[in-house]
């Protein structure tokens, strides 16, 4: 048996335990011989994930559940493979995630991004137990609460464990945040909300989906939403902005006539 790394009790991190990077963090949580993984990552890392859960001791028979934070390909795309592996481990996600994930949307899922030649396998994947808000995932004497985090896309999910948040894509180590772009359904105005939950809630420390772990910071997590609060305003943003007010500076002097001196 290979030594348990645990990032914090029944907590391991496969990129930690592995001492390099698998690619999205994987979590698993335990709670007696009962285990389960949130997010799983690409197809290729699936076998060197379950060779070191094999290490660490851990009866494939014992997985209880698959989660997945959200639909991105980068998360997901080898819960089909490790299914193989785990067929009595029950696959959960958001519903919109169900629909996602069943219907092999490539463009939502960002398997499939043209302009930058992106074109990954997606295989269609079954999520068997939808959650939502306010759910539960009881394993032993733990238990997961669901938050229904929308912003970087509908299907986000973070699952609460005392005082500790699985996060997801809502935030990283440096203030950053998860993509936001329209066409894979991100929404800023649910992105602010999502970090304000996160900013006032009494956890310590956010378990994210990329990079490390870390404490959280409600100074660091304003600046965050302040940033996003600009991006509602800016025309970079595109249909993910709400407004552009140099389009009402601009009708102001449409109506006042182009005065050289205020351009």
């Amino acid at each position: 048996m290979i030594p348990r790394r645990e990032v914090f009790p029944q907590v391991i991190e496969m990129n930690y335990q592995a001492r390099r990077r698998l690619g999205c963090c994987v979590y698993l949580v335990y709670s007696g011989p009962d285990w389960l993984l949130i997010d799983i990552g690409y197809e290729d890392t699936v076998p060197e994930i379950i060779d070191l859960i094999r290490g660490m001791d851990f009866q494939l028979a014992n997985c209880k559940y698959l989660l997945a934070s959200h639909a991105d390909v980068d998360h997901v795309q080898g819960l089909a493979k490790i299914k193989e592996v785990l067929p009595n481990a029950v696959t959960v996600g958001h519903p919109e995630a169900v629909e996602l994930l069943n219907s092999t949307d490539r463009i939502s899922t960002y398997a499939e991004i043209p302009a930058q030649g992106i074109s990954i396998d997606m295989p269609q994947i079954q999520l068997e137990r939808p959650v939502n808000e306010g759910d539960f995932i009881e394993l032993g004497d733990k238990k997961l609460k669901v938050w229904h985090t929308p912003g970087h896309t509908n299907s986000q999910l973070s699952f609460r464990l005392d005082n500790l948040l699985f996060s997801g894509d809502n935030l990283f180590r440096d203030g950053c945040v998860g993509n936001i772009d329209a066409h894979h359904g991100s929404d800023i105005p649910d992105f602010i909300k999502s970090l304000e939950r996160i900013r006032d809630c009494d956890v310590e420390w956010l378990l994210p989906s990329h990079g490390p772990i870390f404490r959280k910071d409600a100074i660091m997590i304003q600046k965050t939403i302040d940033r996003l609060e600009t991006y509602l305003h800016m025309a970079d943003f595109g249909t993910c902005a709400i407004d552009w007010p140099l389009l009402e500076e601009w009708d102001n002097e449409l109506l006042k006539g182009f005065d050289e001196s205020q351009a």
